[in-house]
């Protein structure tokens, strides 16, 4: 009855986990949908006033018929223009539509499924992690990678290529000193980063006053003034220490000596894979991103399972994957979460909640305190090659004397 119940799937955690596979296609239908209804908003408000007023000039006699026929073609060309855009906008429409069913059936073949000893579930469990494999190297700027993975499973309607793509471009370019394309992705989501009170467009007008005063012209300066009262000014209200700081820049320049370390922070070249952070962290906000690869969150949940006290003790164990790994060291092969690639990750998880406990009948307890089986110290004795009447301790590799280990139950 229990290994029936463990092979049950609960199909809530899976979507959990996969929440962000239906979450993200929504959040760019809002947005191309918000784009579009922007558009012919303000085209038709064009167009009408345009409109309304050939129409009067014609009547009253005040416009000739020259001017009217300009005019017309002039509305003929802001309507063609229009309906390029809504075209656009409908493609991306059709596309995320096409998304959205793909994963809709990417989800629905789970429900089908009731056990993972149901062969359609090892299958599907792989596509997943193919799934997760490209997210995680799309937020690493892997993209080549990526696309290829995505090629090959033939997949593009379950990850979002597109969309890490464009982040991936302009973090790099910010991390590369420029904040042109970070501009005009603040510009296109004022509204909503207005809403999640982002200070990323706050920042990047102070990145570009800074880079005005580090190159230290008269000319320069004054263009940085303008700037400043332009763009930075506005901000005062929400962030007055910065703005302060930022009038303070004036006069603390980067080749000053002695320059307190609040104004050497922000000259620091470090500031710019700080905006491309920031970039990240805001970019994933307004799609509803998680911050962590969903990778991470998957092998977090396996690594809890498998973590108990033992684990993150004071030895240091060696990667079986790595050059000059000791066959002798039997807890990096045995343990995962105890091998150097899953420690650090699993640290913070919590430990393995079991509703029952197996317990050798033959328990001996090792000088340093612990406790194992007789059957599994003389099996790690042997591989380890250890001497007769030695044994080893499985987690922290001592070794010790048969004579010096006390039984546990007598």
């Amino acid at each position: 009855m229990a290994d029936h119940e463990a092979a049950k799937i609960n199909h809530d955690n899976h979507l959990l986990l996969d929440q962000p596979l239906l979450r993200l296609p929504y959040e760019l239908l809002r947005k191309n949908f918000r784009s579009a209804h922007f558009t012919v908003e303000k085209e038709s408000t064009t167009l009408n006033k345009l409109l309304k007023e050939t129409a009067k000039g014609s009547l009253d006699g005040k416009t000739s018929p020259e001017d009217v026929v300009k005019n017309l073609d002039t509305m003929i060309a802001k309507m063609r223009g229009m309906k390029r855009k809504l075209s656009a906008y409908a493609s991306e429409e059709t596309r995320l539509y096409k998304q959205l069913d793909a994963r809709v059936a990417h989800l629905r073949e789970l429900s089908c499924m009731h056990s993972v000893e149901d062969v359609k579930y090892e299958a599907w469990s792989r596509k997943r992690l193919d799934r997760l494999l490209v997210d995680y190297m799309l937020r690493h700027g892997y993209n080549t990678s990526a696309q290829a993975l995505a090629n090959e499973r033939d997949m593009h309607d379950l990850v979002d290529v597109e969309t890490f793509l464009t982040m991936s471009k302009i973090r790099e370019s910010l991390e590369n000193g420029s904040v042109t394309e970070a501009l005009a992705w603040c510009n296109d989501n004022k509204k909503e980063l207005r809403k999640l009170q982002s200070n990323l467009e706050f920042l990047l007008r102070c990145q570009q006053y800074i880079e005005l005063l580090r190159i230290n012209t008269p000319s320069k300066s004054v263009e940085a003034i303008t700037h400043a009262k332009k763009y930075i000014a506005p901000f005062q209200e929400q962030y007055p220490d910065e703005v302060r700081e930022m009038a303070a820049l004036l006069a603390h320049r980067p080749t000053d000596k002695n320059l307190p370390s609040k104004y050497d922070a922000w000259y620091s070249p470090d500031r710019w894979s700080k905006l491309a952070t920031s970039f990240v962290e805001a970019h994933n906000k307004l799609l509803g991103l998680p911050t962590f690869p969903l990778l991470h969150t998957a092998l977090s949940s396996g690594l809890s399972a498998l973590k108990t006290p033992a684990c993150h003790g004071t030895q240091k164990t060696t990667s079986s994957s790595q050059p000059g790994h000791s066959q002798t060291s039997m807890t990096s092969t045995v343990c995962p979460i105890c091998s150097i690639e899953l420690n650090e990750l699993a640290k913070n998880v919590p430990y393995a909640h079991h509703s029952k406990s197996h317990l050798d009948n033959d328990l001996l307890l090792l000088p340093n305190g612990r406790v194992y089986g007789q059957a599994k110290l003389d099996e790690y004795a042997a591989k380890a090659g250890l001497a007769e009447g030695q044994v080893k301790d499985l987690v922290t590799g001592e070794v010790y004397s048969r004579t010096a280990l006390k039984k546990v139950f007598a």
